[in-house]
């Protein structure tokens, strides 16, 4: 009995031992990735999709009708205003042309006659050896072949116009989609398009934005010229942003989908945006020169909001409250929480409580941290 009591006794003795030991052993802190919060000019912009449409399209129709003998571009290429395109067989119109002008030469020596007749007529109607009636016959004669003789220069004109048309020209500089019809088909006059042309430089991107941020974008329209960056690659990739400026804003907003449409214009002089692509669209309304910037994998979202964990001077880990103003990227812009030089943690949050010690990755840099 006494030996089961000696045993106990020596338990207790070092249970609490160790219980000593344990209560003088620190918990290591925890290793964090952290930066400093950053004022820096960031853009305030609304962010859309849009749709790269040209300024200028044109259906190419042929208005005249005949066997298209050439064509004289090759499909996708660049084409200047003025250059040939097709041609329609002219022989016809060329024909019809010299029949206009026989005729007119045939009216043109008949008037010549019959004016002279006139005239001759009048001569004699004055001296009494025609009669009135003879004379106004010859006259009126004379009339009649004039008129006709300006049917008939109308009449050379159009086979002119006519033959003409057999060389279908590019009405507009832009680049050709593929061909409607080929060598050797049969077109009629106002038929069927032959190739569509678009304009590529310059050329517009059309987005939509909520109607409530309408009052913003006059605000700062009325300001000057707003700036549009695009990235006709979408996932951000190797073609990068490209700068146009705002160049129209709808007089209404879609009932329907609350909605109101802005058109941007680019120079497009490489032609990395192409008709009826899909690209992100940044409308900026202006810079903002002093805003408080931290990296985006700082601010947690929990269930009572956003939060961002801050590096005191003791390191120790301190939970903040923050609101956000918006994202831009990599980058979050807020409103409050913190002051510019605290640092934040980016890495290694699920692994804090608040007062928690810490240790930052690389060391502490002199953040100039105000007083």
């Amino acid at each position: 009995m006494k030996r089961k009591i000696l045993y106990a006794g020596l338990s207790v003795v070092m249970v609490l031992a160790g219980c000593g030991k344990e209560k003088g052993r620190q918990m290591p802190p925890t290793v964090v990735s952290a930066v400093a919060a950053a004022i820096q000019p960031q853009p305030l912009s609304l962010m859309a999709v849009g749709m790269v449409e040209p300024i200028e399209t044109v259906t190419v129709r042929p208005q005249a009708g005949g066997v298209i003998t050439g064509v004289h571009f090759a499909e996708g290429q660049e084409v200047r205003t003025g250059q040939r395109l097709f041609t329609i067989d002219p022989r016809p119109y060329q024909a019809a042309l010299h029949a206009a002008l026989a005729q007119q030469a045939r009216d043109s020596s008949q008037a010549v006659y019959t004016a002279m007749q006139a005239q001759r007529y009048a001569e004699l109607s004055a001296k009494d050896f025609v009669t009135r009636e003879q004379f106004e016959q010859a006259r009126t004669q004379a009339e009649m072949l004039k008129a006709a003789l300006q049917v008939d220069q109308a009449a050379v004109e159009q086979a002119r116009l006519n033959l003409g048309y057999t060389k279908v020209t590019a009405p507009i500089f832009g680049r050709t989609g593929a061909l409607l019809v080929k060598r050797g088909n049969v077109v009629s006059a106002n038929g069927p398009g032959l190739v569509v042309i678009n304009q590529m430089s310059p050329i517009r991107v059309s987005f939509t934005i909520p109607g409530t941020d309408l009052p913003r974008v006059q605000y700062w329209a009325a300001q000057g010229k707003l700036k549009v960056h695009v990235n006709p690659a979408r996932d951000g990739g190797e073609a990068g942003q490209l700068e146009g400026q705002l160049s129209f804003l709808d007089n209404t907003v879609d009932s329907g989908t609350g909605t109101v449409t802005l058109k941007a214009e680019f120079a497009n002089a490489e032609e990395k945006l192409w008709p009826g692509q899909f690209v992100d669209v940044e409308l900026v309304l202006t810079i903002e020169t002093e805003a408080l910037t931290v990296p985006a994998n700082a601010v947690v979202t929990g269930q009572n909001g956003t939060f961002v964990y801050v590096v005191t001077a003791e390191n120790r880990a301190e939970k903040r409250a923050v609101k956000v103003n918006r994202t831009l990227g990599e980058l979050i812009v807020l409103d409050d929480g913190i002051k510019a030089g605290e640092m934040v943690v980016t890495d290694g949050q699920v692994k804090l409580v608040p007062g928690a010690a810490v240790s930052v990755k690389g060391g502490r840099p002199d953040t100039g941290r105000p007083q």
